[in-house]
Order: structure tokens, then sequence, then C-alpha cells
């Protein structure tokens, strides 16, 4: 399980650390796509297969195709240096503003890669409303 939030910087080739404390659980070879909210989503390969396997078997609507296209088109596979760093491809960068300060983001099964700007202006302002409907929809706090 990924947790925590570590701040880092894209150098001048595009290349950026990852944080130790992902680096194992991440693996050597993995695959980044675009996110939601205009970061990227970082995926061991296991969870990508699981992830990929939920997007295969959605319903042929528009709406799964459009779904499909977006994380797959948008999908690359990363590999490691053996100093930690990654090679973040210009389009995904360019598409997510990962310009300079990126700050890597722990959830659950997958890391968020966010331009420190996004996420200074994405985070939920009011997360009482949010725990309310989640807590509507059974999660306990």
């Amino acid at each position: 399980m990924f947790m925590g939030q570590y701040n880092y910087t894209v150098d001048a080739k595009g290349r950026v650390f990852v944080p130790s404390r992902f680096r194992e659980a991440l693996g050597d070879r993995f695959v980044a796509t675009m996110g939601l909210d205009g970061c990227l989503f970082l995926y061991p390969n296991e969870q990508w297969e699981k992830f990929a396997e939920q997007l295969r078997t959605l319903p042929g609507t528009k709406e799964a195709r459009q779904l499909q296209r977006y994380f797959f088109a948008g999908a690359a596979e990363l590999e490691m240096d053996k100093q930690g760093r990654i090679l973040l491809p210009a389009n995904l960068r360019e598409r997510t503003a990962l310009e300079r300060d990126v700050i890597f983001v722990g959830v659950l099964d997958k890391i968020e890669l966010w331009s420190e700007e996004r996420w200074k202006s994405n985070t939920l302002e009011d997360m009482d409303e949010a725990a309310e409907k989640m807590a509507q929809q059974g999660l306990a706090f």
C-alpha cells in the first residue's frame, strides 16, 4: 500500500527521483498513465493489470470507450535507473504540467504524481462535506 507525500524536482532532461519508500513496491518497470484531476497515476505492473481488467470488462458504451482511450492512450511503461530516477515522457509532462517542483502522493494501490502548483490548488477545501458523502456510502471514520 502506498501512502505519504514527498516533494521532488524534475531535472532539465525530464527525470525525477522516485521516493525511496515507493521504489521497492513500484518495481523497476511500471506503468504511468494520465490520472484524474490533472495528475499522473503510477501503477506497479500487478496493479496496472488489475485496473486494465476492470477497464476491459466495462460495457461497450461511449463513456466506457472514452475511459479506455484516456487511460491507455496516455499510458507508458517506465523503467527506473540504478539511481532511482525515471524519465517522464514529454507528452505526459506537458499534459500534467510537471515542469519542475512535483509531489509524489501515495494513494492505496497507486502513486499520484502532481505538479506542486496543481496539488496546492486541487485539494478539497471542505473535507467534512466529502467525508459526509462517503459516510452515506458506508465509509466509517
